[in-house]
């Protein structure tokens, strides 16, 4: 059996994985430093992924094995796939629904949030960030700016502003993920197949992680860590840090 498609699929995550630690490392490191900074002060870090999709992102870095305890992953149930696909994309495309989000998780002056979403164009995505700077919320984008750039205008999916996340943010963490995320040709085909967003996603969001802990460590600051409740000891470890974030964290 021929596992031409499997491989060309891995070439084009290598390269991509390699392109973005090349041409990423500054925009990571200054995302860190803030992160690291708000952390210091003992304060929650929120991760926002208004669409479909883009959702994973929030939740890769929440509640997971080797991660901060300071996230937490803003999980409404409007555009998360389980409450249905297609009703996920109306909602991130309905104007003003992301201030009711940011309501209910209380975001205000001097907070953290990271907003992830591949395309960021949609309303959810471009609402919560005009949110986040009306209240003086520090932000940081996780999107493609070539796909914003490359969408036009008058596309039905933008929010009625036009704006794009990459220019509402503080700090731009870019996937360079191109128009229609799929990356693999199958000859016959004329539809690409097999997204790359989520790789995207999960490497940037995974080093902003990583890098923020390696600076509070430097600093003398051991951040507690989420340690898998498969492991041994696991469960035991976690337990030492939960009545600290209990009610702090909506979703734990």
């Amino acid at each position: 059996m021929s596992t031409a498609v499997m491989t060309q699929y891995l070439h084009k995550i290598i390269h991509h994985l390699e392109l973005l630690h090349q041409e990423e490392q500054d925009s990571v490191a200054k995302a860190a430093q803030m992160m690291a900074e708000h952390i210091k002060q003992d304060n929650i870090v929120y991760a926002y992924g208004p669409g479909g999709h883009s959702n994973l992102g929030s939740q890769e870095i929440f509640f997971r094995a080797g991660g901060l305890m300071h996230i937490s992953a803003i999980l409404d149930e409007g555009t998360l796939l389980s409450g249905g696909a297609l009703r996920s994309m109306a909602v991130e495309r309905t104007p003003g629904y992301a201030n009711i989000v940011m309501d209910d998780y209380g975001l205000k002056q001097g907070d953290l949030l990271i907003i992830i979403n591949a395309y960021g164009i949609n309303s959810a995505t471009i609402d919560s960030a005009l949110v986040a700077k009306s209240r003086g919320v520090k932000t940081i984008g996780v999107t493609s700016v070539r796909h914003a750039l490359a969408t036009p205008e008058n596309h039905v999916a933008r929010h009625p502003s036009k704006q794009n996340l990459h220019d509402l943010v503080d700090i731009v963490l870019d996937t360079k993920i191109d128009v229609g995320d799929a990356v693999v040709e199958i000859e016959g085909l004329e539809q690409r197949v097999a997204a790359m967003s989520t790789f995207a996603n999960a490497y940037l969001l995974n080093a902003l992680v990583s890098e923020t802990i390696d600076l509070l460590v430097k600093d003398g600051i051991q951040p507690p860590i989420w340690m898998s409740g498969n492991a041994s000891g696991g469960d035991e470890s976690n337990a030492r840090f939960i009545q600290k974030f209990k009610g702090r964290i909506k979703k734990l």
